[in-house]
């Protein structure tokens, strides 16, 4: 199992429509993300900052490949749709990154 931490920003304006749909998510993303092999994918919100802390467990063994069958899900982009203007990439994420990828520098059991 590995673990993943990523951050974003979300704009302000919309934090309350953000939480809104993520109390319920659509069951065909959360079937998706089961069927990549994701794990405690959990989403924290920090304010007033606005920033999203998102942080998972991936227990497949090729994480490059669930994450492309994820993208290349229907539901899933249309999900993505809806959510992505509401969030803000971070002007220090690598090109073409839209969550910011975190080193883990800590971990306790």
């Amino acid at each position: 199992m590995t673990r993943y931490g990523a951050v974003l920003g979300i704009r302000p304006e919309h934090i309350a429509e953000y939480k809104r749909v993520h109390a319920a998510v659509w069951p065909e993303v959360l079937k998706q993300i089961r069927l990549c092999q994701i794990t405690n994918y959990t989403i924290f919100l920090r304010e007033p900052e606005n920033l999203l802390f998102s942080y998972y467990e991936y227990t497949g063994t090729d994480h490059d490949a669930d994450m492309a069958r994820m993208a290349a899900d229907p539901k899933t982009q249309e999900w993505w749709a809806l959510c992505g203007p509401m969030q803000r990439r971070l002007d220090s994420n690598a090109p073409g990154e839209w969550w910011g990828a975190m080193e883990e520098v800590f971990h306790s059991d």
